[in-house]
């Protein structure tokens, strides 16, 4: 590889750290090609990105970075998978290693907050961002809703009263 490449290199993953909600640190002990495409296509559906890293390029990229305390996790064969929404890239990650066990998560952090592989399970059961606005907006809309049905249930009576008065008066 050559130094111009590196550089070029060191630099994306340097803005990556800078501005990731959250980084995964995971180890992927002989994925396939079609397994890794598969990670990287559900990642890619969450808004989240898996990529392998090199480890040195990334040592050298972390640093001055939220994220510099994972330093010590990158040993071996080595991928992050970052997102900005800060769940997004642990849901996927965290599922794809319960269906594939040559996926090991490291761990991770979201900012300076450094996550065990716990911490990362953990993030992963909360619902996401998309999720959370699904609900809020289901939340405001159902007093709405209810509200409607209050004020329409009297007028709704009464006509069905009117109606009912009606068809007894022709039937008299």
């Amino acid at each position: 590889m050559l130094r111009n490449e590196k550089v070029q290199i060191i630099t994306e993953l340097h803005d990556i750290f800078a501005n990731a909600g959250l980084v995964v640190v995971t180890h992927q002990n002989g994925l396939t090609v079609g397994e890794a495409t598969e990670l990287r296509r559900r990642m890619r559906e969450s808004n989240a990105t898996y990529r392998v890293v090199k480890n040195r390029l990334t040592l050298r990229a972390i640093g001055d970075t939220p994220y510099e305390s994972l330093s010590d996790l990158f040993q071996g064969q080595t991928a992050i998978a970052y997102s900005d929404d800060p769940v997004a890239a642990a849901k996927v990650a965290v599922a794809y290693a319960k269906s594939n066990d040559k996926l090991e998560i490291l761990g991770g952090a979201m900012g300076e907050l450094v996550l065990d592989v716990d911490g990362v399970k953990a993030l992963a059961s909360l619902p996401s961002l998309d999720e959370l606005r699904g609900k809020i907006v289901a939340m405001l809309n159902t007093p709405a809703t209810r509200i409607a049905t209050v004020l329409s249930a009297p007028a709704g009576q009464l006509a069905r009263l009117l109606s009912a008065r009606a068809a007894q008066e022709e039937a008299a």
